[in-house]
């Protein structure tokens, strides 16, 4: 007891001395924050020390996640459809909330709706209804972007293969390629450019080029502009019949 308390004493008169030293190089203050117990060397009730705690296992904010990365947006594609859009690749929008073309004031389903392709106040909430009205979505490439710029020849090229095995499968009978700039990046940069029928075919399945919804097409700006091309493309599918493939079977991969 006597050498257990004598070591005890100079241990007390070294840490003394230390403080002593600490405040004077330190003062009052810097020597009350450096004695300041270290919260994540302290045991939470279930007597984890806070350090040990795995920040993955902490809560996250509401909205965040741990992958921050876009979904991928599923296609809209039924059985022979009357038309099959396709568009050139999701926004970031669409691919957050889950449907197409939901860009805040991205006028496509108004127009599919005055060309009397959908019913009036359709959305892309109900973008899921399509194959039941005869319609199929679909973009030429799965990722999404802020802007189509971001797309690597690469990802164009491996694009029109899937989009030609898509097309095959399913049948249309009009792909409708929304805008050119979709249309010339499956057939190449020499298609002829503009809106309308076009004279190639994909399988037995017509072509026709309808304007960019967009604000910033600067060929078609306004909405009855871009309105006159939908409805030209409802008369054109009514008139083509689905597409047949060779001998009446199904197309494999």
């Amino acid at each position: 007891m006597i050498r257990d308390a004598a070591v005890l004493g100079k241990a007390g008169c070294v840490l003394s001395l230390r403080e002593n030293l600490a405040e004077i190089y330190l003062g009052p203050r810097g020597l009350s924050r450096a004695l300041a117990p270290d919260p994540s060397m302290m045991p939470s009730a279930g007597g984890v020390l806070e350090r040990d705690v795995d920040r993955r296992d902490r809560p996250r904010p509401p909205g965040k996640s741990r992958d921050a990365r876009p979904r991928r947006l599923a296609d809209r594609i039924g059985a022979r459809p009357r038309i099959l859009f396709v568009g050139i690749n999701p926004s970031l929008r669409s691919a957050e909330v889950g449907h197409h073309f939901a860009g805040p004031g991205n006028p496509f389903w108004r127009l599919l709706a005055a060309a009397d392709l959908v019913p009036e106040g359709f959305s892309f909430a109900a973008d899921g209804g399509l194959p039941a009205l005869g319609l199929g979505l679909t973009n030429i490439v799965p990722r999404a972007t802020r802007a189509a710029a971001e797309l690597t020849p690469a990802e164009y090229a491996e694009g029109r293969r899937i989009l030609a095995r898509k097309i095959g499968r399913a049948r249309p009978a009009v792909v409708a390629f929304v805008g050119v700039t979709v249309y010339r990046r499956f057939f190449g940069p020499g298609a002829a450019g503009g809106s309308g029928p076009k004279p190639e075919r994909i399988g037995a399945a017509r072509v026709f080029v309808v304007p960019n919804p967009s604000g910033r097409n600067a060929a078609y700006p306004g909405f009855d502009d871009k309105l006159v091309w939908y409805r030209r493309l409802a008369h054109y599918a009514a008139e083509a019949r689905p597409a047949e493939s060779p001998g009446g079977e199904e197309p494999r991969d």
